[in-house]
């Protein structure tokens, strides 16, 4: 018996593609919408996802920047290494020493590196086609849409599949009630290795943008093995 957790209804992701490309202007931007996205009716296990991670300076979109993404295909049967990407690039402010104690990227990492303008079309290229699969979208969707408006004056929106709002979600379920309250009973932590626990998967090192990308594939695999059925639509689980 699955334990369905189903997200209210979602954006119509194919019509605002359809939008977007009329009057996007870059071209690479016009490249990846021209890709479109999956029919909503398409079942999970026929979807090419994409798992995404940013490192960045803070957690602030207005004032902070991203230093490194890290990208995995996958699908629900695999996770395809051999064409997973990494990139570093270089902030327009100069790391905060907290940032560094976190992620342990230092200022010689970052300081050869380019700007993310000489990265993007090949960031753009990997998401064609894909649904986005992060741990807290807010992150990837703010950080990559300003960083954008900043260098080309053009933003992006995308679908995703967040493992974040599952978890949520169904910790939610499994805690919430009268008598759960009444022993006392709270959600467990919602974080990337917390939740990976929870379906014994292996611990990572946290907070290196390819381990975390691919940490985040794993979790969504789990999930889905564990709480739905692999012919639902794609368009119960993306926002």
């Amino acid at each position: 018996m699955f334990n369905k957790i189903i997200s209210p209804p979602s954006i119509d992701w194919k019509s605002k593609f359809s939008r977007k490309l009329e009057v996007v202007q870059n071209q690479a931007l016009k490249a990846f919408y021209e890709a479109g996205v999956p029919e909503p009716s398409t079942p999970l296990d026929e979807v090419m996802f994409l798992a995404m991670d940013f490192e960045t300076t803070g957690l602030n979109s207005d004032e902070d920047d991203i230093i490194t993404i890290g990208t995995v295909p996958f699908n629900l049967n695999r996770i395809f290494i051999n064409q997973a990407q990494h990139w570093t690039v270089k902030p327009s402010k100069q790391l905060p020493e907290e940032s560094v104690v976190i992620h342990g990227i230092t200022h010689t990492d970052v300081l050869d590196a380019p700007d993310l303008i000489g990265v993007y079309e090949e960031i753009l290229g990997q998401m064609a086609g894909k649904v986005m699969v992060v741990h807290y979208q807010r992150i990837e969707r703010e950080f990559f849409d300003k960083a954008l408006n900043a260098r080309i004056n053009e933003g992006i929106e995308f679908p995703v599949v967040d493992t974040m709002h599952i978890e949520t979600q169904l910790q939610q379920k499994v805690s919430g009630g009268i008598l759960n309250k009444i022993r006392g009973r709270k959600p467990e932590s919602v974080r990337l290795g917390a939740s990976r626990s929870r379906y014994g998967l292996p611990l990572y090192t946290p907070h290196h943008a390819l381990t975390d990308a691919v940490a985040t594939a794993e979790l969504l695999q789990a999930q889905i093995a564990h709480h739905y059925e692999q012919n639902m639509p794609i368009s119960q689980l993306w926002i």
